[in-house]
């Protein structure tokens, strides 16, 4: 189950959400639930499981749910979060971070396409062109926005 959602499902995902090349954000989880079309209560006669719920929030982070104020629990701080939870999710956020990090490492020493390179160049020599007195800011603006075709 996790290999085809990882291997197939996730690809065709990202794809529809034109993020075919970014990497799989960090805090992205999804509930399984098996739609074995047998009767309730009976054993399962097929492993057939769906997504129920896809959710973009801090895995494990919900461990600190306890200092979130609400109407009922207006005062609710750092404080309230049990000690054992709190390492939890101290251990947890701390994980994210370190994986977060390296995932921007990595896009920081990934080379640029060849269009993208063609492009920096070009801003780098407005940007340049504009400190040198060259241009003005008004003409490396104009030049600029037909570098993106604003």
């Amino acid at each position: 189950i996790m290999s085809d959602f990882t291997e197939k499902d996730i690809p065709s995902l990202m794809s529809n959400l034109e993020l075919p090349n970014e990497p799989l954000p960090l805090w992205w989880t999804a509930d399984f639930i098996n739609a074995d079309p047998g009767a309730p209560g009976t054993p399962c006669t097929m492993d057939k499981w769906i997504v129920g719920e896809f959710n973009c929030s801090c895995v494990g982070i919900s461990k600190c749910l306890p200092a979130y104020c609400k109407a009922d629990t207006p005062n609710a701080s750092f404080f309230d979060i049990p000690v054992a939870d709190l390492m939890e999710a101290t251990y947890l956020g701390n994980l994210m971070g370190q994986k977060a990090l390296s995932v921007l490492d990595a896009v920081k020493t990934k080379a640029p396409s060849a269009a993208a390179s063609k492009l920096l160049t070009r801003i780098e020599a407005v940007k340049s062109a504009v400190t040198m007195g060259i241009l003005s800011k008004e003409e490396a603006g104009s030049l600029m926005s037909k570098l993106f075709d604003v």
